[in-house]
């Protein structure tokens, strides 16, 4: 069983990285990525596996976001 504090590290992790995506910050988006990365190690050790779709999904939004927004400053 996965302990409950992993859900306040996911929770802060989350947090921190829309606070910094909302004062655009680039690195916000790499905080997020791995965001997803510590829901599927919650997914696989909990076997709630529908969390594994989401982190996917969830990661391609936040690439494809990052990739617009860097093309965007580049103009």
């Amino acid at each position: 069983m996965i302990p409950q504090w992993w859900s306040w590290l996911l929770m802060t992790v989350g947090s921190i990285g829309l606070l910094t995506v909302g004062r655009k910050v680039w690195w916000g988006w790499m905080v997020l990525i791995i965001n997803e990365w510590l829901w599927v190690i919650y997914a696989v050790n909990t076997k709630q596996y529908g969390f594994i779709v989401a982190a996917a999904i969830y990661g391609t939004v936040y690439t494809i976001n990052i990739m617009r927004w860097r093309a965007d400053e580049a103009k």
